[in-house]
């Protein structure tokens, strides 16, 4: 884990596309969007249904790794406004585990209307963390510091002849945007206009999170 400084505060880009908060022992995440194969199968398109429990086996096994105290969802944690009522058991048990056994928030997002009460945790539809603001999409107006989720920030770079696709962390000088953490998630290309715009244009880097590096790539406004 590489850690990095962002509007004077120390965080760590992790590799699974989470952001670590150590002077908080927080872990941030974003776009969960439990319950999307279930969503789609709703229309007829049958994907394995066992996103939920992948992504919260992903987000369990960060949390013991990190001794994390506080988790923090930054918004469309489902994917559809009904997705809390078909959560399978196992999911919901291993969910319920996680809200318990930290200080677990919810940032709501576009998807994430109806968050279910016996889910565990607290429902925000934005906070003011030690200088932070944390919301689901980013405002490219926002002059305080600012973490957000919402546009699945993917790199994409040629690497000897063959296109690789990264997910990868947006940095300006105040707007960090995370990665999609969901197991069932695409992604945008990070020098998308719409994430130029979000985060305001001018200058803005895409970093990619290794196991003992963080890579940095200019982007063009």
């Amino acid at each position: 884990m590489v850690p990095f400084s962002f509007a004077g505060h120390d965080l760590v880009a992790l590799p699974q596309g989470a952001l670590y908060w150590p002077a908080r022992k927080a872990l941030l995440v974003a776009d969960l969007h439990f319950e999307k194969a279930s969503w789609f199968a709703r229309i007829g398109q049958m994907l394995p249904p066992y996103d939920s429990i992948a992504t919260l086996a992903d987000l369990t096994a960060l949390a013991v790794a990190t001794d994390a105290r506080e988790i923090w969802c930054l918004g469309d944690s489902f994917h559809d406004s009904a997705g809390t009522a078909r959560l399978p058991a196992r999911a919901l048990e291993m969910l319920r585990a996680l809200t318990g056994g930290t200080r677990f928030t919810w940032i709501t997002g576009n998807h994430d209307a109806l968050m279910a009460e016996a889910l565990g945790g607290t429902v925000m539809e934005e906070a003011l963390v030690d200088g932070l603001v944390l919301r689901h999409e980013a405002e490219p107006t926002e002059l305080r510091p600012e973490l957000s989720g919402h546009f699945h920030p993917k790199l994409r770079v040629k690497v000897r002849g063959h296109m690789v696709s990264r997910r990868c962390f947006i940095e300006t000088g105040t707007k960090l945007i995370l990665p999609a953490f969901g197991a069932l998630t695409g992604g945008l290309d990070a020098a998308h206009p719409e994430i130029i715009r979000a985060v305001g244009g001018g200058e803005a880097r895409a970093l990619v999170a290794l196991k003992d590096r963080l890579l940095r790539f200019p982007l063009a406004a």
